[in-house]
C-alpha cells in the first residue's frame, strides 16, 4: 500500500472528476499546458509550420550592428507585435514550472508543517514568489554588471531612445511579462481564496503595467535598475514569511525587510525623478515618434513619473498599515501574557495592588 501511495505522489484521486469540469481542469492544467507547449515545439520539425513555431520559441526582431571601434558585429534586438507570441509560449513554460515547484517542493513541505488553510495558501504564494524573485534578482544583477549601469547613472537616459537591446535584456523582459501574466490564470488553477484575490490582483496588474510600460517606452534600462533592488526586498519578505511559518519565533528577517523596504522606495523615487525630471528633458532627442521609438515628451515623462510615485505611495501606505497591525498584535499578546501571569503571582502570596485598596484586605490586616 505504501509503495502504491508513493508512486501516486501528490495526485491521489479517489474518483476522477468529469472531463473538462472545473476540478478536472484544475487537477490537470499542467499536463494540458505541457501538451500545447509540445505542439508548438513539434511545429519546428515541419517546414510549413517552422516559421510560425520559431515566432513563439525564439526572440524576434534581431538587428545586426557593427561597432565603429571593432570590426566584429553585435546582435541586438528591438520589440514588435510578434513578441506577443513569444510571451505566450513562455507563459506556458511558467505555468509548467509553477506546477513543478508546487508539487515537488511546496506540497511536500506543507505536509510536514501541518498549516492552517490561511497559512497554507500564504505559504504557497510566498514559496512561488521567493523562487521567482531569487532567479530574477540573480539574472538582473548579472545583466547590470555586464552593462556597467552602477558606475554611470547617466546611462539611464544617455542616448535615448534605447530602441536596441542585447539578447539577455530582451529575454529578461519577455520572461518577466510572461511570468506576471501567468499569475492571472494561476489564481484559478491554485484555487486562491476569494478574500486573497483582490490583493494579489493589485500587485500582479501593477507588475504587468510597469514592466510592459518600461519595455514599450524603451525605458528598459531604468526598468531593470528599479526592478533589481525591488526584487531583493520582496525576496527577503517572502523568505522571512516562509521561515516564520516553519517556526514562529523566527521574525528577525522582517526587521531587515522593513529597513530595506523604505530604502528601496527612496531609491526608486530618486532614480525616477532624476531620469524623468533631469535626464530625459536634457537629452538630445526630444519629441514623439512611434517609428523611431521616441517617447521623450513632457506629457509621457510626467505620466510615467506620476505612475511610479503613486505606486510607491500606495506601497508605503500598505507597509505602514502592515507595521501598525503587527505592532497592535504584539502589544495585545504582551498584555494577555501579563494577565495570564498575574493570578500565578497572587497565588504565590504576592498581594495585588487592587487588593491592597479593598476594605476586605484592610480588615484582614487589622485582625
Amino acid at each position: 500500500g505504501k509503495l502504491y501511495r508513493s508512486a501516486m505522489g501528490f495526485r491521489k484521486k479517489n474518483k476522477s472528476p468529469p472531463v473538462l469540469s472545473h476540478e478536472f481542469v484544475i487537477q490537470n492544467h499542467a499536463d494540458m499546458v505541457s501538451c500545447v507547449a509540445m505542439i508548438i515545439l513539434l511545429g519546428l520539425m515541419f517546414e510549413v509550420t517552422a516559421k510560425f513555431a520559431i515566432m513563439f520559441i525564439t526572440i524576434q526582431y534581431n538587428v545586426t550592428q557593427s561597432l565603429d571601434e571593432r570590426a566584429e558585429q553585435v546582435n541586438l534586438y528591438q520589440y514588435g507585435p510578434k513578441d506577443i507570441a513569444t510571451v505566450f509560449f513562455y507563459l506556458l513554460i511558467a505555468v509548467i514550472l509553477h506546477a513543478l515547484i508546487q508539487e515537488y517542493i511546496l506540497d511536500k513541505m506543507n505536509r510536514r508543517l501541518h498549516l492552517s488553510k490561511t497559512k497554507h495558501s500564504k505559504f504557497n504564494e510566498s514559496g512561488q514568489l521567493a523562487a521567482f524573485y531569487l532567479l530574477s534578482f540573480i539574472w538582473g544583477c548579472s545583466i547590470l554588471t555586464a552593462e556597467e549601469f552602477a558606475t554611470n547613472p547617466t546611462f539611464l537616459w544617455e542616448g535615448y531612445p534605447h530602441t536596441h537591446m542585447v539578447f539577455q535584456v530582451k529575454f529578461f523582459y519577455i520572461c518577466q511579462i510572461a511570468y506576471w501574466l501567468h499569475a492571472l490564470p494561476e489564481l484559478y488553477f491554485q484555487k486562491v481564496r476569494k478574500e486573497d484575490i483582490p490583493r494579489q490582483l493589485y500587485y500582479i496588474c501593477l507588475y504587468v503595467f510597469h514592466i510592459t510600460g518600461a519595455y514599450i517606452l524603451n525605458l528598459h534600462r531604468l526598468g531593470l535598475v528599479l526592478l533589481v533592488p525591488h526584487y531583493l526586498v520582496e525576496l527577503l519578505f517572502h523568505a522571512s514569511r516562509l521561515f516564520y511559518f516553519s517556526d514562529e519565533n523566527k521574525q528577525k528577517g522582517f526587521t531587515l525587510w522593513a529597513l530595506l523596504f523604505v530604502i528601496a522606495r527612496l531609491l526608486t523615487l530618486t532614480l525616477s525623478v532624476l531620469t524623468f525630471g533631469f535626464g530625459l528633458p536634457r537629452a538630445e532627442n526630444q519629441g514623439f515618434s512611434l517609428a523611431k521609438g521616441n517617447f521623450n515628451v513632457l506629457t509621457i515623462r510626467m505620466t510615467c513619473l506620476a505612475a511610479i510615485c503613486l505606486t510607491q505611495a500606495w506601497m508605503m501606505w500598505k507597509f505602514i498599515n502592515f507595521q501598525l497591525k503587527k505592532w497592535r498584535e504584539h502589544s495585545q499578546s504582551q498584555a494577555s501574557k501579563k494577565k495570564a501571569f498575574s493570578p500565578k503571582s497572587s497565588a504565590n502570596g504576592v498581594v495585588k495592588s487592587d487588593d491592597k485598596a479593598s476594605p476586605r484586605a484592610r480588615k484582614a490586616k487589622a485582625s
